[in-house]
């Protein structure tokens, strides 16, 4: 299966679990292998309702030019979630990328609270979270470049993430019963900041984030005010050549 589909439409938030019908076709054809790489693509415009991209297939592109509701990526499989809003602020709701298991999720803006919650295998750039992010996260990746709200990582277990905090608050807010944070600018730790370089490029190619434009012309400077947060326990498996 090397076609490829694109369905360009409006969506409304009456439109709830968008794309979950196409994923359980997918799967009914091809199981857990599910597409190629961006085999069908919509690319929508609007306010998406609930559960925008729940259970997505791999093989799945949206591309969203407006806002969504909460549970953005719930359980999600694989394929990409690309969200742009129209003006600068929030681009999702709460709850997003709750139970995810692989995928990609790129936000141009802002989400709500209790982002990427029990999160176990999927990569998600955010601009800006509300409180408890990253809550029982057991996998996966997440940067968010900007404010996190309150108890950071609290039950976090695996998985790692990114924090881009100029504003020096973010020690404030970690939960730090599981997790350890540290800077990744000094010369010992070349992995991480070659690898997070890769994918704010990647982000910044899907959604032309002019946050991630300005971190990326000026990273030499701006990679200082990165954390990495990693569990107590277990040292990210942070090689470049890892990269999908």
């Amino acid at each position: 299966p090397n076609h490829k589909s694109v369905i360009n439409s409006t969506i409304c938030n009456l439109n709830r679990s968008f794309g979950a019908l196409t994923s359980g076709e997918i799967a009914r054809y091809y199981g857990d292998e599910g597409l190629p790489e961006e085999s069908i693509t919509y690319n929508l415009t609007g306010v998406a309702g609930q559960s925008f991209g729940v259970f997505l297939s791999k093989g799945m592109t949206l591309r969203l030019k407006g806002v969504a509701n909460d549970y953005v990526g719930k359980g999600m499989i694989g394929g990409k979630i690309i969200i742009t809003p129209e003006k600068e602020g929030t681009g999702a709701g709460n709850t997003c990328l709750y139970g995810a298991i692989g995928g990609k999720l790129f936000v141009a803006g802002e989400v709500g609270e209790r982002f990427a919650v029990r999160n176990s295998g999927a990569i998600a750039i955010v601009e800006g979270t509300g409180d408890h992010p990253c809550e029982y996260m057991t996998g996966g990746e997440v940067i968010i470049l900007g404010n996190t709200g309150i108890n950071f990582g609290a039950g976090m277990t695996g998985g790692v993430a990114f924090v881009y905090d100029k504003a020096h608050s973010f020690v404030d807010k970690i939960n730090p019963e599981l997790i350890e944070i540290r800077r990744i600018d000094t010369d010992e730790n070349e992995k991480p900041k070659i690898y997070l370089k890769k994918r704010l490029i990647e982000y910044y190619n899907a959604t032309g984030s002019k946050k991630a434009k300005f971190i990326l012309d000026n990273f030499r400077s701006e990679v200082r005010h990165f954390w990495l947060v990693t569990p107590k326990d277990n040292k990210p498996p942070l090689d470049p050549n890892d990269m999908d």
